[in-house]
């Protein structure tokens, strides 16, 4: 994936709807980040961006990031402790494995997309909303870049 196409054909709106439409079903967070940068090894450079978004800052250290890196034609996908704890390494890198076959196919907003879907369905499994109660937002749901 070529970084200026795949930056070039995110469609944002959509991707944030996604996020929002995933996090109404789950007391946990998704964030989506792409970073211009060329990566050696995209969980390490993912596992980084994780600190510095403030990813373990969430109350129930649930939060998921989606890392995308063009210029590497790379991705990964990361769990917060207790999230991972309850899932299996295989899982991210399935959900990874499915958004990067989308990005091969020149489907960008759609593997993001299919990304958010799947780690929402499983949040949402792990930490369901809960009846009556008022569920805080704690990270933005933008797409972030650096």
């Amino acid at each position: 994936m070529e970084p200026e196409t795949f930056l070039g054909a995110l469609d944002d709106e959509r991707i944030v709807a996604a996020i929002r439409a995933a996090e109404a079903r789950t007391r946990a967070e998704i964030r989506v980040h792409v970073t211009h940068a060329e990566v050696a090894d995209a969980a390490s450079a993912g596992a980084a961006a994780f600190e510095r978004l403030g990813m373990t800052a969430t109350v129930e250290r649930n939060g998921v990031l989606l890392f995308v890196a063009p210029a590497s034609r790379a991705c990964a996908v990361l769990g917060d402790t207790a999230i991972h704890e309850r899932c299996a390494e295989g899982f991210w890198a399935a959900v990874a494995e499915a958004m990067a076959a989308q990005f091969r196919a020149g489907r960008f907003t759609e593997g993001i997309l299919a990304g958010i879907e799947a780690a929402g369905a499983e949040l949402a499994r792990h930490f369901p909303r809960r009846e009556g109660e008022a569920d805080t937002n704690e990270l933005p749901d933008t797409v972030s870049r650096d």
